[in-house]
């Protein structure tokens, strides 16, 4: 246990216990080694604290704050502009519907971006933990992978062929990813799931497929169903679910044979398959939906779905795209130890660049669907990818991730007792996790709509980016990449801080 005795102040000024319980936190957190002085330079604060702490009865060090100090927002008064120009060219100013929230007046225009940090148009520096909405697993501008791009750009940006690297990229996937025996390769999510579909249904010989709501695996008509809900009863009844459909031109027929499910239910899960067994042909899951909660899987589920996928000759499909790299090299289901017949790999597989594979079982694979598209494997992603693998192969940077994961995640738990702001936040090795108005995870999709606070989260990330952190706009999702420091951490939570410092009356 950690005790802290003050050794004076500027103007006599006391601690609070709220800045001494942040401070034992802070102490405990940063691993410092008993011996050392370090100074913090904490923005909040102006006259300068000394603590002298204890710890399990010996000194640990001195530390050293600035208190009060004013952080100021950052203008981005040039983002607004370059947005409003860009929207007399370009549909609704953006080239994604994930690039601007829909309550953001606009968003914030990026220059570049190098490590763990974006640059605005305004000259602005962000920490930041969207990492491109997943795929920046090395930071911005990893040196590996660039030179290996470059290396690529003097053979030829693309070949539409066989070559050495994807032969040696092939390879190297069915060895780290354990339900790979065969790979095949597309450039987005959305495509590679379209082609674990088709891949499921010639194998069986079945059409119907089982997806679960909330998750989000792609923008095809099919695929882009009941992947959000503004309240539970839009979903349904909890046994037999309504359909929901996301955008104009989606014809509602080609969702005929999906089924929609609650996630974490095995009871309601083995009553479908066992009715429809002659007829499903796959169920479909993230490992961890990270696209709405995130939502962790109960003790036991995703075992349960791999052994009832085998009892009733359902093909069990993991999503991966978000998983994959990040949770372990060969995905959540390494971590998880539990093996699907086909997983789908995207985002991080090549740091930023567009690339996607599917693996699975040798006969799945072999089922006579061929995988077609002008720029499968593109050589300059195949580099990038290569690159990627040898990066995270290397030292120990998952253990770096479960270190800042922590370190991010406990901090904010501590600052939200310490202001009374209820939340649930979590890591699982590079992704962390942040819901308000929960203490506890969330079961399924409708517990979360339920219970969590959407709008609180919203003025969180609003006044976050305000003060240079960049959090995704909607679901509480938040990437690390293996350039994240712990000075990023502590930075981030001073800024945390001063937000509940803020907004604590209005969660």
């Amino acid at each position: 246990m950690i005790i802290i005795k003050s050794i004076g102040y500027e103007d006599n000024v006391r601690s609070t216990p709220q800045e001494e319980t942040f401070i034992s936190f802070l102490l405990l957190r940063t691993g410092t080694k008993s011996s050392s002085c370090t100074t913090y330079n904490a923005s909040l604060y102006q006259r300068c604290a000394f603590f002298l702490v204890f710890w399990e009865g010996k000194i640990g060090f001195v530390i050293i704050l600035e208190r009060n100090e004013v952080m100021e927002k950052l203008k981005t008064e040039k983002s607004k502009a370059l947005f409003e120009e860009t929207k007399m060219y370009l549909v609704d100013g953006v080239a994604s519907s994930f690039h601007k929230a829909a309550d953001e007046e606009y968003p914030i225009c990026l220059e570049k971006g190098k490590g763990s940090k974006v640059y605005d148009v305004d000259g602005n520096e962000y920490i930041d933990y969207i990492g491109a909405f997943g795929p920046m697993i090395l930071g911005f501008c990893p040196d590996a992978v660039n030179q290996a791009v470059i290396k690529q750009l003097d053979k030829g940006s693309h070949l539409s062929a066989v070559t050495v690297d994807l032969c040696n990229l092939s390879k190297k996937l069915t060895e780290i990813i354990p339900c790979a025996e065969k790979v095949s390769y597309q450039n987005s999510g959305t495509e590679a799931n379209m082609h674990a579909f088709r891949l499921a249904r010639a194998y069986t010989g079945k059409k119907k497929i089982i997806k679960f709501e909330g998750q989000y695996h792609g923008w095809s008509d099919e695929e882009k169903v009941s992947i959000d809900a503004n309240f539970v009863s839009e979903l349904g009844v909890r046994e037999h679910p309504n359909r929901l459909f996301h955008s104009k031109g989606q014809r509602h027929e080609t969702a005929d044979d999906i089924i929609i499910l609650p996630w974490n239910d095995l009871e309601l899960l083995e009553c479908v398959m066992q009715k429809y067994s002659s007829e499903i042909a796959a169920v479909i899951t993230e490992p961890i939906m990270c696209d709405s909660g995130p939502i962790l899987p109960k003790p036991g589920y995703l075992a349960g779905m791999r052994a009832l996928s085998i009892r009733y000759n359902i093909v069990l499909i993991f999503d991966e795209v978000i998983t994959g790299f990040r949770v372990a090299l060969g995905g959540a289901q390494q971590y998880y130890n539990v093996t699907p017949d086909l997983a789908v790999f995207a985002k991080a597989i090549a740091a930023g660049y567009p690339f996607a594979a599917i693996a699975g079982k040798k006969e799945i694979m072999e089922s006579g669907v061929q995988a077609s598209g002008t720029f499968n494997a593109n050589p300059i992603a195949v580099a990038a990818s290569l690159a990627t693998i040898e990066t995270l192969e290397k030292g120990e940077i998952y253990k770096q991730f479960e270190l800042l994961g922590n370190l991010l995640t406990k901090g904010i738990i501590e600052l939200g007792q310490i202001y009374n702001i209820t939340l649930f936040c979590h890591s699982v090795r590079s992704i962390c996790m942040i819901v308000f108005g929960m203490s506890e995870p969330a079961e399924d999709f409708r517990d979360y709509i339920e219970k969590a606070d959407s709008n609180g989260y919203k003025l969180f990330v609003k006044k976050a980016q305000e003060y240079g952190i960049r959090f995704t706009s909607k679901r509480g999702r938040i990437y690390l990449s293996s350039q994240h420091t712990e000075e990023d951490i502590m930075k981030t939570l001073e800024v945390i801080k001063l937000i509940f410092s803020e907004i604590k009356g209005d969660m």
